[in-house]
């Protein structure tokens, strides 16, 4: 130990992250606290790090952060998460930033500031490539002066914005490629009915919690798209084709239009989402890449219609992956198992129920059949803790189904989980 490089002692102490324990291990010797004021580069801040934080008050625990950051030459990332503080001064919180601000370039901040402090303005035109950003206010962007030009991740959690400044801090972040907003509060002007923002080097999307009449974004790059417990009446994708992954979890859309260059996706997910059959599968219809396909607890606008597996295996004939839950009916069975159409590449399937019937043996039963290639079924439900003797009886004749299955398709593994 006594033969490495303060360089390297430096990367062992960055590694360990928390503030305490590199703090601690400087402590080692001389040459351990040389690399520590030298040579750190990554400290953490974190409530779940130490218990004794939670004991410290909040004017304690600014001074213990200062004289931390302080002492450090050259930090290039800095990560602060109290959960138990509920705001932090604005001063400490300004000379911690410029401080850094001249090699930071990764920054998690995630404690409200009074006053509101500005971090936008205090971290543009810098080295910054990742900033995240949780409980603050962003107010009056100046894209002319501050610009982002290393930036490529930004996360707002919880962070009252208006449309116009969102809008104006992408167009000030021209090497953006991954954005999230989880829970963000948009300020929208009395004139302004739509969102729109644009980032022509935007590869992953993730939204959290928005609600809004109508969002356009305008990503030409765009790879991952995920939304979450969204409330929208118009979402509009304007891009050229590259979109790979789309993700749509309890989102509440009247109308979603994600463009006809659909042609390179290979994962679509979709769960506890209400849809149109015929249309979404038109969106999606020219996807001939898809590899993945799943279409949990999902709710169709209208009673009669059915994912039709025929349509499934000619469009997407690559698909390696399927999983489906939704509510299995006469005419499930019936319809959405015509054809002969088998598909040849599906290797892993998953089938699950919310409510247990007598066709659901007979649901999986087809799907055996067509899948010729099939090495995992993975079976997903939901059993009641209390049961009438109808559902015991439907339980029973399902497991015995299941059991004449497993005998038939020894070749493939199965798997149970109930929740």
């Amino acid at each position: 130990m006594e033969n490495l490089p303060v360089e390297v002692i430096g990367n062992i102490l960055s590694r360990l992250k928390a503030a305490r324990d590199v703090v601690i291990a400087s402590a080692t010797c001389k040459k351990w606290r040389e690399a520590w004021r030298n040579h750190v580069h990554t400290i953490s801040f974190n409530s779940s790090d130490w218990p004794a934080y939670h004991e410290l008050s909040t004017s304690r625990l600014e001074i213990l952060i200062t004289q931390t950051i302080f002492q450090i030459r050259g930090l290039q990332s800095l990560s602060i998460f109290m959960n138990d503080v509920d705001e932090f001064s604005a001063a400490p919180v300004i000379a911690w930033l410029m401080y850094t601000r001249e090699t930071l370039r990764h920054l998690f901040y995630h404690v409200r500031t009074n006053p509101n402090v500005n971090i936008i303005e205090k971290c543009g035109r810098q080295k910054l490539e990742v900033l995240a950003l949780a409980h603050n206010s962003i107010t009056g962007v100046e894209p002319s002066y501050q610009k982002f030009p290393c930036l490529n991740s930004l996360s707002l959690s919880y962070v009252s914005i208006s449309a116009l400044d969102l809008s104006l801090l992408l167009s000030a972040c021209p090497r953006l490629e991954i954005l999230a907003l989880v829970n963000p509060e948009i300020a929208m002007s009395d004139t302004q009915a739509t969102m729109e923002l644009s980032c022509p080097s935007l590869k992953i999307i993730y939204i959290e919690a928005l609600s809004l009449d109508k969002f356009i974004l305008e990503a030409d790059c765009l790879v991952n798209l995920h939304l979450k417990e969204c409330t929208l009446e118009i979402f509009e994708l304007v891009s050229k084709g590259a979109l790979r992954s789309l993700k749509i979890d309890e989102v509440s859309i009247s109308h979603l239009d994600i463009g006809d260059n659909t042609e390179n996706l290979e994962v679509v997910d979709v769960s506890s989402f209400t849809i149109m059959w015929p249309k979404f599968i038109h969106v999606i219809s020219k996807s001939s890449k898809l590899r993945r396909l799943r279409l949990w607890g999902v709710v169709f606008d209208d009673e009669d219609e059915v994912v039709d597996m025929e349509t499934i295996s000619v469009c997407f004939p690559k698909l390696t992956h399927l999983s489906l839950s939704y509510d299995i009916r006469d005419v499930v069975v019936h319809c959405g198992l015509q054809g002969s159409s088998p598909l040849e590449n599906v290797v892993e399937l998953e089938l699950g129920w919310t409510v247990l019937n007598d066709l659901f043996s007979e649901w999986v039963a087809g799907f055996l059949e067509r899948c010729p290639n099939l090495k995992k079924l993975v079976v997903l439900g939901v059993v009641s803790d209390t049961k009438t003797r109808e559902e015991c009886r439907i339980l029973a004749n399902f497991t015995s189904s299941i059991v004449c299955l497993m005998r038939k398709y020894m070749h493939i593994e199965i798997q149970f989980a109930y929740e």
